[in-house]
Formats: structure tokens, sequence, C-alpha cells
């Protein structure tokens, strides 16, 4: 998901946030938990009837392997990226560090947009470094940031020209 978050009232620049589309909300996680949670102790139940006194044991196993994994899943869907751009200057900050992963002039900074139609990345390029933004993106999606990258960069260029004469 891409969002445009415009700079205050005497600002010039704007920023993007991206983040990861998710199919659930917390609740649904939740509920889905609880449902296959539910199942899996009623199969553990039936099964340790017949005589099997490990299935409880391993049903309370796999529901904590189940618990860890939806949390990991939760937990990737938080992560974000941040692209600021005024006409002095290009960030990227990721939500996994404090600082900026990526800093440059607009004027300097290239986009690259690499690989075919469904594996495409977004790579901005200046003196050398680059980095990738957008990885945890559709395809569409990445396309589309492509498109306002390049548009945003264009505008703080010629918005940066103009401040110069």
């Amino acid at each position: 998901m891409i969002e445009l978050v415009p700079a205050a009232p005497t600002g010039s620049g704007a920023s993007l946030v991206l983040r990861p589309r998710r199919a659930m909300s917390a609740g649904q996680f939740a509920v889905l938990f609880l449902a296959l949670s539910l199942a899996m102790f009623l199969v553990a139940g039936y099964a340790w009837s017949r005589g099997n006194v490990f299935a409880p044991a391993f049903a309370l196993l796999d529901a904590a392997f189940i618990a860890a994994v939806l949390r990991w899943v939760w937990r990737q869907g938080e992560r974000f990226e941040v692209i600021a751009l005024d006409e002095r200057r290009l960030e990227v900050r990721r939500s996994a560090r404090p600082g900026p992963d990526f800093v440059a002039h607009p004027y300097w900074v290239r986009l690259r947009v690499d690989g075919d139609e469904d594996g495409q990345r977004v790579l901005l390029a200046c003196q050398g470094r680059q980095v990738e933004v957008g990885a945890f993106l559709s395809p569409g999606e990445r396309r589309d940031l492509a498109a306002r990258l390049e548009r945003m960069l264009a505008a703080a260029r010629r918005r940066g020209l103009d401040q110069r004469d």
C-alpha cells in the first residue's frame, strides 16, 4: 500500500509511506488461531480417547508453533518504508532502523527498474550507492511506485533549478 503524505503548508516536499497489505485484521488472526486450536484439540481429544496418550501434548506443541508463526506473519505486516523528498534531499527510512538508509540530493538520484513484469525491483541510486524500495509491494504497486517516484523526482529537480535562478 502506497500512501502520499504532503509536506507541511510551508514546505514543498512530500513523503511516500509504503506498507505491505494485510490479509486479515488482528481480530481475524485471533479467530483463525482459535479455530485452528479448537480443531487440533478436538482431534487430539478423539485420538486420546482411542489410546494415543501423546496426542494432547502434540496438539499443545502444534498450537504453540502456529501461534508463533501467526505472530511472525503479523509482525512482518508492521514493516514500513518512508521516502521523503523535497528539492534538496531524498531520504529513505525503514521501520527496522533508527536512521536513514539512503540520503542523496534528488538532482543526482537515478531511478532504475530492474527485472521483468512480475519480478520488478525499484532501485534508487546515487554516487555508487543504491537502495531497493518497496520490495514487499505487489508487482502492480511497484510499477505505481516507480511512476510516482519518477514524477516526484522530476518535480523536485525542477523546483531545485528554479530556486537557484
